[in-house]
């Protein structure tokens, strides 16, 4: 009994102090007036994709936000409306909620939208790239919005 507590013992110090894979550390950079969102793991852009930004009487929030949820097959809530998930849903097929209340990333039943300015202040890609953002992002991933082009937006997407 003795020799199989130390096992027990053994094993479970054994998994904690084993080393892990670090962790990537990635932020999310949309550019509003490019209309392109870039996804930078370990300071390395892993894919850009085309979106669309808010409409001008809906804008887009500027600054610094968090990943708060990540949500499959969201269902899209407005008063007096509520759409279920499918081909009708608003959201698409993926919503990635962030820490300011009613705004996130989602994919769009309307995919012609993509590179205009035309949601109500959400960013939307087309629900493949969505897909593919939403398996890699996480909760507490920065996301930065910029209104303006600055010397990282160039680097990141090129000159206008």
């Amino acid at each position: 009994m003795a020799a199989a507590m130390v096992a027990l013992c053994t094993a479970a110090v054994s998994a904690a102090d084993a080393p892990r894979a670090p962790q990537a550390v990635r932020r999310l950079v949309v550019s509003i007036p490019d209309r392109k969102l870039a996804l930078i793991e370990n300071d390395a852009i892993v894919s850009v994709f085309a979106v669309a930004v808010g409409a001008p009487d809906s804008p887009t929030p500027i600054g610094t936000f968090i990943i708060v949820n990540r949500i499959p097959n969201p269902t899209y809530y407005k008063p007096g409306k509520i759409v279920g998930p499918g081909a009708a849903n608003p959201l698409g097929t993926r919503w990635i909620g962030l820490n300011e209340k009613g705004y996130g990333i989602h994919g769009t039943d309307q995919p012609r939208s993509i590179g205009s300015a035309r949601s109500h202040g959400c960013i939307r890609l087309r629900n493949r790239d969505v897909e593919q953002l939403f398996e890699r992002v996480r909760p507490g991933d920065v996301v930065e919005l910029y209104a303006e082009r600055t010397p990282e937006i160039t680097q990141l997407f090129g000159t206008p």
